[in-house]
């Protein structure tokens, strides 16, 4: 069997610092801003020379939180409820035999910072420290094709979660300016409905909890609204 061994150029800063409450698909919630830090001897401004000259970029990454948990030839899609199984290849899934993946992200701009070469990306949906290995433009007219069909997926999900927000909730991403769209950002994410397929079938009253940047945000699950209790400064 052939192997291949291929170094990491950077790694991605995103707001997600878990799996849970990460959409599905990249481009869903175009507020999920970040960085991909490029390492060194990638921080080379020449090795990103022409780049802004396009609008998004493919990022191929690995899955390094379960890397180490093997894969599976059969997998249940999450928009399929969990319920059916398909064949981890017709799926994007994380069980694969190599633990990779790609992802389309737009390329808000390119930055120097206390020697970091750093890409300002958005619409990321990718983990926090996650491992890129390549990156490469991405082209409207090949990578765009408007006859493709989706399979099981062939539109983007949809729900009717609705969303608000406590006092204490709505003030906090008011007064903090760290993050000017962290309401939008928090809104959007939970309209995505990020809990597991079984336990969308519970009844009653649900509480959760993610981080979002710096901040453990905890709501509520009554049917299909969402209340955002509190919003916690992490130490």
């Amino acid at each position: 069997m052939n192997q291949y061994q291929f170094n990491v150029i950077g790694y991605i800063k995103s707001p997600y610092k878990q799996k849970f409450a990460i959409p599905r698909q990249p481009g869903l919630i175009p507020e999920a801003c970040g960085q991909l830090i490029l390492e060194t001897p990638y921080a080379d401004d020449a090795i990103v020379r022409g780049i802004e000259a396009f609008s998004h970029l493919w990022l191929v990454f690995v899955f390094h939180e379960t890397a180490d948990k093997g894969w599976s030839p059969m997998v249940r899609p999450p928009r399929l409820g969990g319920n059916t199984r398909k064949g981890v290849f017709a799926t994007r899934a994380t069980f694969r035999p190599n633990p990779i993946g790609l992802s389309v992200v737009k390329l808000d701009g390119v930055a120097r910072k206390n020697g970091q070469l750093i890409l300002q990306i958005s619409g990321l949906d990718l983990l926090d420290g996650t491992p890129i290995l390549d990156i490469k433009p991405y082209l409207p007219y090949s990578d765009a094709l408007a006859t493709a069909s989706g399979g099981f997926a062939d539109a983007a999900p949809q729900t009717a979660m609705t969303v608000s927000m406590s006092e204490q909730a709505a003030a906090f991403c008011k007064q903090q300016q760290q993050y000017p769209q962290l309401r939008i950002l928090i809104e959007k994410v939970l309209k995505q409905d990020p809990r597991p397929p079984y336990k969308k079938q519970r009844d009653g009253v649900q509480q959760y909890g993610m981080t979002l940047y710096e901040y453990n945000i905890k709501w509520t699950v009554d049917g299909e609204h969402n209340h955002v209790t509190e919003i916690i400064q992490l130490p």
